[in-house]
């Protein structure tokens, strides 16, 4: 009896206690509803504050822009207002009206009208005539070329405890790849970087004013990176967002092809998102997309150097790339030590930009090396070529200013006809061909020319070298004009060295004020302004002229045949004409003897030139 009392009472407590846990949860089941209709009054109340907030900044962009256009045009009245007030200062001025003031004023009076008339008849300084005023740039207008507000932020680095200041790297402004083409980009400093010159770029907008930025200048394509920071990284990671949809959508309404790249991490997390997207690239060869991958961008990876120069000392990479800085002050890093060493797992990328750069990768300086590596590292591909990879892909035309080449070479004397040709055959990226030889030699050159379009003339006698120059360059169809010089040596990269410098500079000469030359009577290896190289510097050797076509069909060639090199130098700095000398490699003046040159370079050795020169 006693034990089935006791069950009982067990039975009764435990029945108590889940009753008890019943209620517990039933409690917390009520306040987790409760918090839960709280959230969503809350998520209501977030929403239509964004609605408004939304609705505020379109009224408020609406605002500016009213304003702005009254801005323009109260400048515009008042500059009307000024041309009116100088037209009338101008007719008060004027000879004719002095003498009809004259005339009027002493008709009654002869003396007077003698003395009026004499003063009419002395000149008078007319009102200088108004000058449209550029409107003020308030503080919402933005310079939007590439690069306007993409600078360094520091000119201080720290060694050691020791603080170097430096003149930063100025990212420049352009030029623009595609001008024709506008995309929408999502990504990290660096990749906006690459791309920012290869169409017209828009950024910065959000979840939130996507719908308000865009539609000011709609794009072709939107290209989104696997960006890790930013109002946009919780939209592309996971589960997607609300936000990426949003924009999706809105792109697909529009006919706007879209692109996700994955450049760094774990594909995973952005799987999800990926899959909404019309295109996904990856730089991962462990991911099935197609690939995509990282190149050069010459506008900020180049050798121009800093203005200050490197520092003579081999850094680590750690030390020249510290954490904090920003990617504008990188390009200044990049540029400022003698020598960089890398770490095994130096990420590729990077040492293509250092490479790039022109700083040499290893334990010590080594300009032959870094040169090399510079080839190279375009070589592997820049962002242009990577671009044209992507637009192909997608189906957008990849069209833009190519560099096609014609050289120009006089041959007067027939026994340089063989070396001459050798010279330009072992040349990439040639074609077209203007050579003026001796009557009969036409074959020979097609000959050994092939692959390549030769316009062939006879030569004259009679005519200058710059004459010969001048009259073939009506026949030249190249972007670019090379001329060569039929004494000298050109190495297998000469022309492609060379033309690389018109993808960074804004110069619409190139060619070398620094080289090697080897005087044959003395045997003499000269090196002449090493300090010459990679800057803007109107003095090249007319023997590695390379130019844009229209800029010398403006010029023109002086009918000289010594010294039309001279001419042309004087004429682009009076003109303005911006001439690059780039590195002194791939070119050998060859003279059998040259006092001037003996003055004014550099003894190098006795003996060959190539091995210095031809890398």
């Amino acid at each position: 009896m006693s034990t089935e009392l006791e069950s009982t009472r067990r039975a009764l407590r435990d029945a108590i206690a889940q009753a008890e846990h019943a209620a517990e949860l039933a409690r917390l089941l009520d306040a987790a509803q409760a918090r839960l209709v709280e959230a969503e009054h809350h998520a209501a109340e977030a929403k239509a504050l964004t609605e408004r907030l939304t609705d505020a900044e379109e009224r408020l962009e609406s605002e500016r822009a009213a304003a702005e256009k009254l801005r323009k045009e109260l400048a515009e009245q008042r500059f009307q207002a000024e041309v009116a007030n100088w037209k009338l200062s101008s007719i008060k001025v004027a000879r004719w009206n002095r003498l009809g003031d004259a005339i009027r004023t002493g008709k009654s009076n002869p003396v007077r009208l003698a003395r009026g008339l004499k003063g009419a008849a002395k000149p008078v300084k007319r009102p200088v005539a108004p000058k449209r005023k550029p409107i003020a740039v308030t503080s919402k207008d933005k310079d939007e070329r590439p690069g306007a507000a993409y600078q360094a932020t520091t000119s201080v680095r720290t060694l050691n405890g020791a603080s170097f200041r430096l003149k930063p790297f100025r990212v420049p402004t352009g030029p623009n790849t595609r001008p024709h083409l506008t995309a929408a980009v999502i990504a990290d400093p660096h990749t906006e970087a690459l791309l920012r010159y290869e169409w017209r770029q828009t950024t910065g907008f959000t979840p939130r004013d996507f719908a308000r930025v865009l539609p000011q200048e709609v794009p072709h394509l939107l290209v989104v990176e696997s960006v890790t920071k930013g109002p946009w990284a919780e939209e592309i990671t996971g589960e997607p967002g609300e936000g990426l949809k949003a924009l999706l959508a809105w792109c697909a309404e529009r006919g706007i092809r879209t692109v996700f790249w994955h450049t760094q991490g774990d594909a995973a997390p952005y799987a999800a998102a990926a899959e909404l997207f019309e295109h996904r690239f990856t730089n991962d060869l462990t991911v099935g997309w197609p690939r995509l991958h990282f190149g050069v961008q010459p506008r900020v990876h180049n050798p121009i150097p800093l203005s200050g120069g490197r520092i003579d000392r081999v850094l680590t990479l750690d030390q020249l790339l510290p954490e904090h800085l920003t990617y504008p002050d990188v390009l200044t890093s990049y540029r400022w030590p003698a020598a960089v060493t890398c770490p095994p797992g130096t990420p590729q990328w990077v040492l293509a930009e250092l490479a790039a750069c022109n700083t040499s990768i290893g334990t010590e300086p080594d300009d032959r090396r870094a040169h090399v590596a510079l080839r190279r590292a375009h070589a592997t591909g820049t962002m242009s070529e990577r671009t044209d990879e992507l637009l192909e892909a997608i189906g957008l035309p990849a069209v833009r200013a190519t560099l096609n080449t014609s050289v120009m070479l006089p041959v007067p004397d027939s026994a340089l006809l063989e070396h001459a040709l050798a010279q330009v055959a072992r040349q990439s990226g040639v074609t077209q061909m203007v050579v003026f030889a001796w009557r009969g030699a036409e074959q020979r050159v097609r000959e050994v020319l092939t692959g390549v379009d030769v316009v062939f003339r006879d030569l004259d006698p009679a005519a200058s070298t710059g004459a010969m120059l001048d009259h073939g360059l009506d026949l030249c169809e190249g972007d670019l004009v090379a001329v060569m010089d039929p004494r000298d040596i050109y190495g297998a990269h000469y022309l492609a060295d060379l033309r690389r410098a018109f993808l960074f500079s804004t110069a619409d000469i190139v060619g070398k004020a620094a080289f090697y030359a080897h005087l044959r009577k003395p045997q003499a290896t000269l090196l002449k302004q090493p300090d010459a190289e990679y800057s803007y510097l109107p003095e090249i050797a007319g023997a590695t002229l390379l130019a844009r076509r229209n800029t010398l069909r403006e010029l023109g060639f002086a009918d000289l045949t010594d010294g039309w090199d001279e001419v042309m130098m004087r004429q682009c700095r009076a003109d303005g004409i911006k001439v690059f000398s780039a590195d002194r490699f791939g070119y050998v003046r060859v003279r059998e003897e040259d006092r001037w040159l003996l003055g004014a370079a550099q003894l190098v050795e006795y003996g060959s030139a190539e091995p210095h020169a031809l890398i």
